[in-house]
């Protein structure tokens, strides 16, 4: 009977870890600005393409833009031998049905003491949760 006992707090052990993982590695869609924020940290911090596929369209996104500033950053990483951090702030998001928009400054800085600021805009779409399809340097 004790035995029983015992196996039966471990199975509930393995679930409640099981859960609590799954709640803590879930890829959160539900808002543009959520979505857009996971796909930053992805795809131009950790930089994780296999991350960073899980923020986008299924098809048709245009990313040229932001695949040629994550080029340029490594290569100015490598041909200065420093590391670029990119941050981001300012979040503002505009929504019509199925569709939105998601602005955000993005900041690259080398060590706090050089910075350069751009204002980007990236195309969600809510395709069973939103995703981003798109991010465009504004001029």
């Amino acid at each position: 009977m004790g035995a029983g006992i015992l196996a039966l707090l471990c199975l509930s052990g393995v679930a409640v870890v099981v859960s609590l993982y799954d709640n803590a590695t879930k890829i959160n869609r539900e808002a543009p600005d959520a979505v857009v924020d996971g796909y930053l940290r992805a795809y131009l911090v950790m930089r994780d393409d296999a991350e960073a596929s899980f923020y986008v369209c299924k098809s048709g996104g245009d990313f040229s833009q932001i695949e040629a500033y994550r080029a340029d950053i490594v290569a100015r990483e490598a041909r200065f031998s420093t590391r670029i951090q990119v941050t981001w702030e300012g979040l503002s998001v505009t929504t019509n049905g199925s569709r939105g928009d998601v602005s955000v400054d993005l900041t690259r800085s080398i060590s706090d003491s050089e910075s350069l600021t751009d204002r980007w805009q990236f195309v969600v779409v809510d395709q069973d949760g939103w995703r981003v399809c798109g991010a465009t340097k504004v001029a």
